[in-house]
């Protein structure tokens, strides 16, 4: 669809005013960047929206759609986060994340042939739940990782620059505190929608293919990082790293062995 072309170049166009922004230590781009991340979510819900009306309209179960679908998500919630969080800055990752969501969705051949169609809803609420607690971990990751670089700079004692508006360290750690507790919830709703899902088609809970099983292991990860954190009351900068290498395991259960098989 062509509104799906103008959304990807918004989002291309958000994060390179966003890296400007960033090589010249200025947030005038960076706010331009915001701006044009919140007009390319707006085309994007359009584009999700006017679907139906494709001559053949791809099934929001196909890995191109669903994809698309996570870098919404991403976008909408990182947008959230900035109401509560001064993270301008994050948006010279979360805009070329977006974009490649629907560069692959948009130009790029299908990575897997479309999921078999199931009768009722358990599909499209599998996906979108799924989708929006990848998102989420995703951020929880993001925050994590740059907590640990403005970590390292206090821990070096090097001057952090004050003309662009980076966050606390307090900031970060409660927006992956966040992200993790609500991601963690979604990706459990979408593995229960899975597994009615598997059960409304084949008749059984469980199929023992590579997919459910890494992402059943990812999951499992998660729960010992929500345990650790908000159980055990694990320390930020350990939060931090884990949700960084939670994140890089779930994009390969989810993304990667999908490609790859």
């Amino acid at each position: 669809m062509q509104i799906l072309q103008w959304t990807s170049a918004v989002y291309l166009i958000a994060g390179l005013g966003a890296g400007i922004g960033l090589a010249l230590r200025t947030n005038r781009f960076e706010r331009a960047a915001i701006g044009l991340l919140a007009a390319g979510a707006v085309l994007h819900a359009v584009s999700f929206a006017l679907l139906h009306t494709a001559e053949n309209p791809p099934p929001l179960t196909d890995m191109r759609a669903a994809l698309s679908f996570t870098a919404w998500g991403g976008v909408v919630f990182y947008l959230l986060f900035l109401k509560r969080s001064s993270l301008q800055h994050l948006a010279v990752v979360v805009a070329p994340a977006a974009f490649l969501g629907v560069f692959l969705d948009t130009f790029r051949p299908p990575l897997q042939a479309p999921t078999e169609a199931a009768a009722g809803s358990w599909p499209h609420a599998h996906v979108m739940l799924s989708s929006a607690g990848i998102a989420l971990l995703g951020l929880a990751g993001l925050a994590g990782l740059t907590f640990l670089i403005e970590h390292a700079q206090l821990k070096s004692k090097k001057p952090l620059d004050r003309r662009l508006p980076l966050p606390s360290l307090e900031a970060l750690d409660r927006v992956n505190a966040l992200s993790l507790a609500v991601g963690f919830l979604l990706l459990t709703l979408g593995v229960i929608t899975g597994v009615f899902w598997l059960e409304s088609t084949q008749g059984i809970l469980w199929s023992g293919k590579a997919h459910g099983v890494w992402t059943f292991v990812a999951w499992v990860i998660y729960g010992g990082l929500v345990i650790a954190r908000f159980v055990a009351k694990q320390g930020s900068r350990q939060s931090a790293a884990s949700a960084v290498a939670g994140f890089i395991f779930l994009v390969f259960a989810v993304v990667g062995l999908e490609i790859i098989s």
